[in-house]
């Protein structure tokens, strides 16, 4: 199950905004780059008014793993994490997060990686 658009972070001038203006939370497997949201870069792409409301961005790398079919796997079990634990309350939180995935061997252990993923979400202060 994807994210819905409106969780979504997309173009160039939004990730390079994140990279200047973020806020690093590294781990074994992750890192977490979190910036306040900035709507106005987003008004080229006709957002509505959840444009302030969180937003995510899952890069995976190939040097993750060489298979999209994989990549997109451990996409998919980030965004189904989020879209189970991310509260209604949540949403209005005006943060823009960037998940950048490491290169490792953890392509079969999802429980690692969600444990992982978690504890950033918590280290970060987005979920209590």
């Amino acid at each position: 199950m994807a994210l819905p658009k409106e969780m979504r972070l997309k173009g160039h001038r939004t990730f390079s905004y994140i990279h200047k203006n973020s806020t690093t939370y590294h781990g074994k497997l992750m890192t977490f780059k979190i910036a306040r949201s900035n709507p106005e870069i987003l008004l080229t792409h006709k957002s509505t008014n959840t444009s302030n409301n969180f937003r995510v961005a899952i890069a995976i790398s190939k040097k993750v793993s060489k298979k999209a079919v994989e990549r997109n796997k451990l996409r998919r079990i980030l965004q189904e994490w989020l879209l189970t634990n991310m509260q209604k309350i949540n949403t209005h939180k005006p943060y823009w997060l960037l998940v950048n995935l490491k290169f490792g061997d953890f392509c079969n252990n999802k429980s690692t990686l969600l444990e992982e993923f978690q504890n950033l979400m918590f280290k970060s202060r987005l979920i209590k």
